[in-house]
This record gives structure tokens, C-alpha cells and sequence, in this order.
């Protein structure tokens, strides 16, 4: 055991978030998501929500600064509305990098969104249920 790594991070998780480099990126799937079919470096996160996940993972990674956005969110398709999970998303990430300033999302077209995950960094597979659930972190520096 190491002092200060939450609890649900595994060790591989942190090893991925360890190889990571700046401007990298990694995507939190919720349970629907086609991982394994769309990316050889997909973790298995199974039980785990977003949330907890996001809270954890932002404990320890640095959004990118450099960048026009720090975090990707699936866009809704037709008329689905906002799905609630995006504001507690939203708290969590505005509350995490507070002294950094204000986080930057955008939201990426549903099949460009399954197009892009072939070139984030890695692909995290949970126990999200929260439709439109999936939520990409491009990584900066400390």
C-alpha cells in the first residue's frame, strides 16, 4: 500500500496515468462502451462510477493547459437532453482544478467520438450507467 493513491485506483490504472505524457489523453467509458473492440490498452474498472473515478483520477493527473479544451464529453444524439451526469462531472472537475482556473469541455459528435478513441492514451471501462456516461481527460502538466 502507498499513502495518498485513492483506494479504487488500481495499480495498473496509476501505472497508465504514470506512462502518460502531456497533451495524452484517457477516456472514463461508461458500461456501454465498445473498449475492447476499439482500443488494445482498455482497464477494466467494473463496480466503479464516473464520478468516484473522476474525483480520484484528478487527485493525482493535471489538466492540460495548453490546450482549447482539457476535457471531451460524447455529444447527445437528436433531441436527447443534457444528461444530468455531465453537471456533477462539471463540479467535480471545477473543484479540482480551482486554482488552475476554469476547465474547458467540449463535446465531440457521437461517431467521431468512437472514431477518436483509437488515439487517446487509454480506455477505462466502468460501472457508469449515466447515459451519454463517457468523458475523455487530456492530460497537462504539474
Amino acid at each position: 500500500m502507498l499513502r495518498n493513491i485513492p483506494a479504487n485506483l488500481s495499480p495498473e490504472l496509476v501505472r497508465i496515468l504514470m506512462e502518460m505524457g502531456h497533451g495524452d489523453e484517457i477516456l472514463l467509458a461508461d458500461a456501454n462502451f465498445p473498449g475492447h473492440h476499439l482500443h488494445p490498452r482498455t482497464v477494466r474498472a467494473d463496480g466503479l462510477m464516473i464520478p468516484d473515478l473522476l474525483r480520484s483520477i484528478l487527485t493525482l493527473m493535471p489538466l492540460d493547459r495548453y490546450s482549447d479544451y482539457q476535457v471531451a464529453l460524447m455529444e447527445t444524439v437528436g433531441d436527447d437532453p443534457r444528461p444530468p451526469v455531465w453537471d456533477v462531472y462539471e463540479q467535480i472537475w471545477t473543484e479540482a482544478e480551482a486554482s488552475a482556473g476554469p476547465v474547458t469541455a467540449r463535446t465531440i459528435e457521437r461517431m467521431a467520438f468512437y472514431e477518436h478513441t483509437p488515439s487517446v492514451y487509454a480506455v477505462v471501462l466502468t460501472g457508469e450507467t449515466a447515459l451519454y456516461g463517457n468523458l475523455i481527460l487530456k492530460k497537462g502538466v504539474l
